[in-house]
């Protein structure tokens, strides 16, 4: 392991040197004919992608030279294969859920963080008392059954100097919000701060939440732009395109929340505009660096090297290569050669 640490080490750092200079935003000429190109969701449309549907409904992609296509995956686990069989150009996925993919062989990479830290937390519902994961003793949580929200919970509770033994984890799949209001479960985890707590909130429910990222997991970008590596070696151009018009989405809706949130539900008219509206304030903050001198869609070279060698050594992951170039700056405002 501490080889594995030394190469990644290396590596990263070859690829901070090779990042040190600077490109200009790119904007496509008005006389550019718009390039098609199909982005694909990690799931139905939702306040993570309120930058998105911002940037077009106000033109940004084809001032960008592109005419985007947003495609909603039939089956969130489909996205990453889609892109890899190059039935999409590029799509939206997780940090983990990358790394997996990496781990077998899909030459995919990370070209922008969306959401720049963990939505993923253990919530309850607020009669249940689970404020700190010590108190998740003897009782029951569930998960969507993913190997790595498992490996989550067995690195919170050693943290917390509880025995796993003393947990119970059952699979409610994607019921999260049923399996506790039916108090199947005492608590979830795998529910997000900003969608399954809010609707809590909304149902007078009053749920605690217990962020990972503060209880002994390593940070991590939850919600990340993904393209082929080949895309990104032969049309660098393109997805620098793609990344600084979706910047420029995100940036208006750091400006007019209201008016993006007003877009999102105008372009997806079976979402309730309250609830996307207290989830896009919540999430607001997530979607920009905690640098502000970084662009947006900024990615920690360090957390990634964190997070990829928590996975290594949860043995969730088995090829350090799966980390080592996972993710790039190049394409955002101002970076790049």
């Amino acid at each position: 392991m501490k080889r594995i640490v030394v190469v990644l080490s290396a590596l990263l750092t070859a690829c901070a040197l090779a990042a040190c200079g600077e490109k200009k935003e790119t904007v496509a000429s008005a006389h550019t004919a718009a390039q098609p190109l199909t982005l694909m969701l990690d799931w139905f449309p939702n306040a993570d992608h309120v930058g998105i549907y911002q940037a077009l409904a106000e033109g940004d992609f084809t001032r960008a030279g592109l005419n985007v296509h947003v495609q909603v995956p039939s089956d969130p686990a489909s996205p990453l294969e889609l892109l890899a069989a190059g039935k999409v150009q590029a799509a939206i996925s997780y940090e983990p859920e990358l790394l997996l993919a990496r781990d077998r062989n899909l030459p995919l990479v990370s070209v922008a963080a969306i959401v720049q830290e963990p939505l993923t937390s253990i919530v309850s519902v607020g009669s249940q008392h689970i404020r700190r994961p010590a108190q998740l003793r003897g009782k029951t949580v569930g998960d969507a059954g993913i190997p790595y929200q498992h490996a989550y919970l067995e690195t919170i509770l050693t943290h917390a100097g509880i025995p796993t033994s003393s947990v119970k984890e059952v699979n409610v799949g994607s019921n999260l919000v049923p399996a506790m209001l039916s108090k199947r479960v005492n608590a979830t985890l795998g529910a997000y701060w900003n969608y399954e707590a809010i609707q809590l909130a909304q149902m007078h429910r009053h749920p605690n939440v217990i962020r990972m990222d503060q209880v002994g997991v390593p940070t991590y970008d939850e919600l990340v732009l993904v393209v082929r590596e080949k895309t990104l070696a032969t049309q660098p151009d393109l997805i620098r395109r793609l990344v600084q018009a979706m910047a420029r989405g995100y940036e208006a809706v750091r400006r007019d929340p209201a008016a993006a949130v007003a877009n999102l539900v105008h372009a997806n008219p079976g979402l309730d505009e309250k609830f996307q509206a207290a989830a896009v304030r919540a999430t607001l903050r997530a979607f920009f660096p905690a640098n502000a001198s970084r662009p947006w869609g900024w990615q920690d070279p360090v957390q990634w090297n964190s997070y990829g060698q928590w996975m290594l050594s949860n043995h969730l992951i088995a090829h350090p290569a799966a980390v080592a170039g996972a993710s790039t700056n190049e394409e955002l405002a101002g970076q790049g050669l």
